[in-house]
């Protein structure tokens, strides 16, 4: 018996006429733990997803969901889990709480219980004032908490988040990270969140894959990676700008200089550790200083040295295949 909710094995999904989506990665997500999973359009994110989901069957390689494998036990993997993908599908003229009875139908929950599910799910995902209201009146934000609650009518231990909150205001963000959040922590659900938002992933997932041109570059908490590629930088602007050099001077005994567009700034060898030689050396050249920071490295930074891009602003890349693609492709 894995001791992993999600595991692949040199997992491989290679179309038709084109390069392999996803290239051979391996993975493994353990019960209970949030694990991010970044990537730029068409890095394999979204192919990976459907793989897991058994939405889309691997080329190659193995994969078990819940303990169970993807390709010859569909079925009890889509019993174990719930999924929240990029298109949302709702009917325009059902209410919300409409949606989730007719969930809990599917998911064959006793006819009992199914209003009390509902209920208790329309008041967790914050739509209790806009239960019976039809959904084609719901804003993206509440759209998007309604396709939440419908992935966890019948409690599943795993759920996939594929980029929940694209296109959302940072209020409808903060909610559904806040849900996102207490499921691992209070229900002990595992979570596979896909995102293109290193804010995202920063402040939810245990951990972290970065997955680039089907290829997964670098994985582990968000800590471990940016102490892995990045050192802090201290910058600092003089409070006499005659003073820049000297600054530039004594600043570079710590670490090598860097950009900064209003001061002097370093890339510190030692880590954080430096800061106090560094104001002591301040001091003691008699260089005062107006404004003094310490920039810790971030996820961005960590895409830049693993992919050689920004994560950021990567929306040009070739997209994923859509739905109505993958439908017609051959099994």
């Amino acid at each position: 018996m894995s001791d992993y909710a999600i595991e692949a094995t040199d997992l491989v999904r290679e179309f038709k006429n084109g390069p392999r989506a996803v290239d051979g990665i391996d993975l493994g997500v353990a019960p209970g733990e949030i694990y991010g999973f970044l990537g730029p359009n068409g890095a394999g994110k979204s192919t990976t997803v459907h793989m897991l989901t058994t939405l889309l069957p691997p080329t190659s390689g193995t994969a078990r969901v819940a303990g169970y494998d993807v390709v010859t036990e569909g079925p009890q993997v889509r019993a174990a889990i719930g999924a929240a993908l990029q298109e949302a599908a709702l009917d325009p003229l059902l209410t919300g709480r409409e949606h989730l009875r007719l969930q809990a139908s599917l998911q064959a929950l006793p006819r009992a219980e199914r209003n009390q599910r509902a209920n208790e799910l329309i008041a967790r995902v914050g739509l209790t004032h806009a239960a019976d209201r039809k959904v084609r009146g719901y804003s993206g934000g509440m759209k998007r908490r309604l396709d939440l609650a419908m992935a966890l009518v019948h409690s599943p231990s795993v759920l996939f988040l594929d980029e929940p909150t694209t296109g959302l205001d940072i209020q409808s963000r903060t909610a559904l990270w806040d849900e996102v959040a207490r499921l691992a922590r209070e229900d002990e659900v595992t979570v596979f969140l896909t995102t293109q938002y290193l804010e995202e992933a920063d402040v939810l997932a245990d951990r972290v894959g970065i997955i680039d041109q089907g290829h997964i570059v670098a994985e582990g908490t968000t800590d471990e990676l940016k102490a892995e590629v990045g050192r802090p930088t201290v910058e600092a602007i003089p409070a006499d700008p005659e003073d820049a050099v000297r600054l530039a001077d004594m600043l570079a005994r710590f670490g090598d200089p860097c950009g900064s567009t209003k001061g002097v700034a370093v890339r510190l060898e030692t880590g954080e550790t430096s800061l106090a030689d560094v104001v002591r050396a301040l001091d003691d050249a008699g260089i005062e200083v107006a404004n003094l920071w310490l920039h810790q490295p971030t996820l961005d930074d960590v895409f830049l040295a693993k992919t050689g891009r920004s994560l950021e602003g990567s929306d040009d890349d070739e997209a994923e295949p859509s739905r109505r693609e993958l439908a017609a492709e051959p099994v």
